[in-house]
């Protein structure tokens, strides 16, 4: 048995939670904390869940939202394994598509 993980992340929810509606109010706060990131990569920082993340940078968000790492980062599991009935092992047929054949002119 194998469980899918994955993460929602709350950045944006927690920014404007602050009053902070754009990205780029991050760039200065950040390096006020020794986190030095262009505009874009803060940009993808909030707009989509990151891959990997410094922990540096974790602790740098959490301490200009005032939060802690766990109201950023929420855990799931992303499929959960079910049991297959009969019907769902059977491949659906392909649907019926009708064709006329026409001889050149």
């Amino acid at each position: 048995m194998i469980k899918k993980m994955g993460i929602d992340w709350h950045l944006r929810l927690r920014m404007a939670e602050q009053g902070m509606f754009q990205t780029s109010d991050l760039v200065p706060l950040l390096a006020e904390r020794g986190i030095h990131l262009s505009r874009e990569q803060v940009y993808r920082l909030v707009a989509q869940p990151p891959q990997r993340l410094s922990m540096d940078v974790l602790a740098a968000l959490c301490d200009i939202l005032g939060c802690q790492p766990g109201d950023l980062i929420e855990v799931q599991v992303v499929n959960e394994e079910r049991r297959k009935t009969a019907e769902q092992g059977r491949a659906a047929a392909p649907p019926v598509r009708r064709s006329t054949i026409r001889r050149p002119d």
